[in-house]
């Protein structure tokens, strides 16, 4: 069995993020993690990684990301999409026209408070438990990067979007966000991510086709996902880089897979001449 990989899943609807890692755990006994959380109600690609591939997260979170959205008008929820209790109401819907005329507002580097039902961490707590016990708190507004908003639809007050962003942007309040600045309010009702990286629904598994026996065949291999060039370096700079030492190289600056007897042991950095290891494979 492959001990290091992605295998990207298409999430179903209710299902956490931890639901999914669980589930492989218990069907390959290795360490297992996500790249990426999805809310229960979000549907869409969940990256899994199994052994070693966990520690590819700061790696995939350069990733963009690409969702397709649809926000109800009307309405804010305290958890800001459809499976909280509904905090305010307006009569004032914006007209497709307005509402096109301020997305391209909404792109670039801009500023995000999280939603308050969140994992953002607190003193320590978790802002969703804080949230469910009704403790007064603020979350800081953090940067977040939109390359794109595309409108797709509006019909019946609802919303659809196609946004394409980087990681530790809440799609929840860039929705509240758009209907405030419209004078409104609005509310995520669905959420499908469709891409991470070159990873998109046309190349994730169902949880359904997801076996002891499947497994094999579904998982990416490292160097797949990263697409990174490899090096097969000597014995003696493979062993120099491994503990931890820089070795000159004259190759153009940036992440390379180094090889040895055709396995994959360790992700390495070239900067001006010099490389590094940055993430041991094994």
């Amino acid at each position: 069995m492959i001990t290091n990989g992605i295998l990207p899943i298409n999430k179903p609807e209710g299902w956490t993020s931890f639901d999914v890692v669980n589930k492989i755990k218990h069907l390959t006994k290795l360490k297992v993690g996500h790249l990426g959380t999805l809310d229960p109600m979000a549907t869409g690609v969940l990256l899994i990684t199994i052994g070693k591939a966990t520690k590819l997260f700061d790696l995939m979170q350069e990733k963009k990301k690409t969702y397709l959205a649809k926000f109800q008008f009307g309405f804010e929820t305290d958890t800001l999409d459809r499976t909280g209790n509904s905090q305010e109401t307006t009569s004032h819907i914006p007209s497709k026209n307005e509402i096109c005329a301020v997305l391209p507002q909404f792109i670039g580097e801009i500023e995000q408070i999280p939603p308050k039902y969140s994992a953002k961490s607190v003193n320590g707590k978790r802002a969703y438990a804080l949230a469910r016990q009704n403790v007064e708190f603020s979350l800081l507004a953090k940067k977040v990067k939109i390359f794109n908003i595309e409108f797709v639809d509006f019909k019946n007050e609802i919303l659809t979007i196609k946004i394409e962003c980087g990681s530790g942007t809440y799609i929840r309040a860039l929705g509240r966000d758009i209907a405030r600045k419209l004078g409104s309010l609005a509310t995520m009702i669905d959420l499908i991510r469709l891409s991470v990286g070159s990873f998109n629904l046309e190349n994730c598994h169902e949880i359904s086709e997801i076996s002891v026996d499947s497994l094999e065949n579904l998982v990416v291999g490292v160097e797949d996902v990263l697409g990174y060039k490899t090096l097969n370096l000597s014995e003696d700079n493979c062993l120099k880089l491994l503990n931890g030492q820089r070795v000159p190289i004259s190759k153009p600056n940036g992440f390379y897979i180094l090889k040895q007897s055709s396995k994959s042991v360790a992700i390495i950095k070239i900067e001006s001449g010099l490389a590094k290891m940055s993430i041991f494979l094994g």
